[in-house]
């Protein structure tokens, strides 16, 4: 493990354009749980599985269900950033790191102070009405009593992450591309990379050094030049970050 972090020290050492692309274990190290994870206590509360609660169909015939899972399972906000999050933050702000690739929608990265994150399946921290389009954000949607929130032009409030069925933001996928094909250095962590078309944006890369820290295997492993199975927090919380010299 020793020989692992010395040889991403010195990675993150000699690079300064990395992109990191991370998944649902950054998170889960703040506390928020994998909201695929279904146990006894679930069935006895809810009548379907996640992914079909969590679809585009599902929300327009039954939105007063779809946000009582929403509200239970994904809109968490009272979690703070973890080790990852904030060395991540410091890699930017030294100049080593490019941007943040997130299927996260829990906004911990900017919490942590880091500016360019392209959130692939959107932020719960953006909510808008599906007939006027008026923002509104998290603290709104827990606060409201309503069991459909709706806004004050009548419209219901659908938050701004992908279902299933919709497709990707054009936009941050082309983002999300321009900066995986420009590193220097991917690092892959905290992400199984079993969720499509999330996933296929790490073809794009043609840099020098693409690291993976996951604890379970993925598809990427034998590909990689670093491959590190153990915590991200653990991991990127060992690193000195040195700021890029002019």
């Amino acid at each position: 493990m020793e020989d692992k972090l010395a040889k991403l020290q010195e990675i993150v050492d000699t690079c300064s354009n990395i992109v990191f692309f991370g998944g649902a274990g950054v998170s889960t190290e703040s506390g928020i749980p994998d909201f695929r994870s279904v146990d006894g206590l679930y069935h006895m509360k809810y009548d379907y599985p996640p992914e079909t609660i969590l679809s585009h169909t599902f929300f327009k015939r039954n939105p007063k269900e779809f946000y009582r899972f929403y509200r239970d399972k994904m809109l968490i906000l009272d979690v703070e950033p973890n080790a990852a999050h904030k060395k991540l933050a410091e890699m930017e702000q030294k100049g080593r790191m490019r941007a943040i690739v997130t299927q996260n929608i829990d906004g911990l990265h900017q919490k942590a102070g880091s500016k360019t994150v392209l959130e692939l399946h959107g932020s719960i921290h953006r909510n808008y009405c599906q007939r006027c389009a008026k923002f509104y954000d998290a603290e709104y949607l827990l606060a409201n009593t309503e069991d459909i929130p709706h806004c004050t032009c009548g419209g219901i409030i659908k938050p701004d992450v992908v279902l299933y069925e919709e497709g990707l933001d054009q936009k941050t996928i082309q983002d999300s591309i321009y900066h995986i094909s420009n590193a220097d250095a991917l690092i892959i962590g905290g992400t199984s990379l079993s969720v499509y078309p999330a996933a296929g944006l790490i073809d794009y890369f043609r840099g020098k050094y693409l690291v993976v820290i996951n604890k379970s295997p993925t598809p990427r492993d034998e590909q990689a030049d670093l491959l590190i199975a153990e915590s991200i927090g653990k991991v990127l919380g060992a690193l000195e970050i040195k700021a890029v010299e002019e």
